[in-house]
C-alpha cells in the first residue's frame, strides 16, 4: 500500500500537493499580536499550516542553564531561562491562536520539547505534533506522543540512520501517522551541508510512510529539490520581518518568499507529469512549424530509382520523417514527383 500521512483531514500522499509547514516557532517574539499577523501572512501565501514551540522551560533545563548569562542582540532577558520564558505562550494565548487559525483555515500545531509541554498542548487537541531534532533520541518523549494517537513528524537533524529507524521503531506499532524530515540542525544551513540524496535514503528504509524535508536554507531553491527527490511535506522557518530581533529571524523567509516556494512546488507537481513520454497537444504546432520531412529536391520523373540527390530535408514536419531516408532510397517512383513534394511510401515501388 502506497504511504499516506493524514494531517487535519489533509491527504499527503506521493501524488498529491507538497504540504507545506510555515515554521514560526518564537519569530512572534512573545507577542500574539504578531503570531497572529505571522499566521496570516502563511495563509495569504499558500502554507498549509503553522507551527509553533512550546516550552516549559524550568522543567527543560537544569538550573544551571536557565540561570547561564545570556546577554546578545538577540536576547529577550539577562538569563537564558528569561529570555526562553519572555518567548513563551500561555494557554489562553494559544486558544486565541487556534481560534484565528480555524477562521483562516489553516491548520496550527506545535513542537513540545518537554513531558508538561506535550500534556499542554494534548488538552489544546492538537492536530499534529513534531518531534524536533535535539529529541530524536529521547524515546521516552517520543513514544509519549506517539500515544497521543495524533499525525506525528519527526526532524532528524544531527542524527545517525540508527537513531532514525530507533524512533521509526518506537513509534510505527503505536501510530502509524508519521513523518520523517531530513534536516540539517545548523541555521541556517549552507547547501552543500544538507545531504538531500538522504531523502532518498529515508525513502528506501522506511517505504510506508510519507518522508519530508524540514529545511533550514535561506532561500527556496533547494526545498525543491527535496520534492524532486520525493519529500512531500515541506518545512520553512516564517517571518513577517527578517529585521525583528530573533535568532531565527534571518534564515526565515518573508511573505513573498513563501508565496513563491508553494507556487513553485504546485508548478514542480505539474512539471513532473506521468513519466510517459509523448507528444503532447501543445508540442503539435511547434513541431509542425519547427520538424522535417523528406521531399523531392527536383522534379523526379515515373520510374525514376531515387538516390540521395533526388530527396533533400525540409520543414514543416507533417511528411515522411528523416529517420526513413534509407528506407526509401533505391526504390523506384510510381509517379511523377515536383519540387518540394512530399515522398511518401505508397508511390515508391
Amino acid at each position: 500500500m502506497k504511504p499516506n500521512l493524514i494531517i487535519d483531514q489533509s491527504h499527503i500522499n506521493q501524488d498529491s500537493e507538497c504540504y507545506v509547514i510555515a515554521e514560526i516557532g518564537c519569530n512572534h517574539q512573545g507577542e500574539i499580536e504578531k503570531a497572529k499577523s505571522i499566521i496570516t501572512k502563511a495563509k495569504q501565501a499558500g502554507a498549509n499550516a503553522v507551527k509553533l514551540q512550546k516550552r516549559n522551560n524550568k522543567k527543560l533545563f537544569t538550573k544551571s542553564m536557565f540561570d547561564m548569562p545570556y546577554i546578545n542582540e538577540n536576547s529577550f532577558g539577562k538569563t537564558y531561562g528569561e529570555h526562553r520564558e519572555f518567548l513563551e505562550l500561555d494557554k489562553s494565548e494559544y486558544i486565541e491562536l487556534q481560534k484565528h487559525a480555524k477562521d483562516l483555515d489553516i491548520t496550527l500545531f506545535a513542537t513540545p520539547f518537554d513531558f508538561e509541554s506535550v500534556d499542554f498542548l494534548a488538552d489544546l487537541n492538537m492536530p499534529a505534533y513534531k518531534i524536533a531534532s535535539g529529541d530524536i533520541t529521547n524515546i521516552p518523549l517520543i513514544e509519549h506522543v506517539a500515544n497521543l494517537g495524533k499525525p506525528l513528524l519527526v526532524s532528524t537533524g544531527g542524527a545517525t540512520l540508527d537513531d532514525v529507524k530507533r524512533a521509526y521503531d518506537t513509534i510505527m506499532p503505536i501510530n502509524s501517522n508519521l513523518c520523517i524530515l531530513q534536516c540539517t540542525s545548523s541555521y541556517p544551513a549552507e547547501p552543500e551541508d544538507m545531504n538531500l540524496n538522504v531523502i532518498n535514503t529515508y525513502r528506501e528504509n522506511f517505504k510506508d510512510i510519507i518522508i519530508g524535508l524540514s529545511d533550514h536554507q535561506n532561500g527556496i531553491a533547494m526545498a525543491l529539490v527535496g520534492y524532486v527527490l520525493g519529500a512531500r511535506v515541506i518545512e520553512k522557518h516564517f517571518t513577517i520581518n527578517r529585521g525583528w530581533k530573533g535568532t531565527d529571524q534571518a534564515f526565515s523567509l518573508e511573505f513573498a518568499g513563501l508565496e513563491k516556494l508553494v507556487r513553485d512546488l504546485q508548478r514542480a507537481r505539474d512539471a513532473m507529469g506521468d513519466g510517459l513520454k509523448s507528444l503532447t497537444e501543445k508540442e503539435k504546432n511547434p513541431i509542425f512549424k519547427l520538424g522535417k520531412k523528406l521531399v523531392a529536391s527536383k522534379t523526379i520523373e515515373k520510374g525514376t530509382i531515387i538516390t540521395r540527390n533526388d530527396v533533400t530535408i525540409k520543414s514543416p514536419g507533417d511528411g515522411l520523417a528523416p529517420y526513413n531516408l534509407n528506407i526509401i532510397l533505391n526504390k523506384r517512383a510510381t509517379k511523377r514527383f515536383v519540387e518540394d513534394e512530399d515522398i511518401n511510401l505508397k508511390h515508391l515501388k
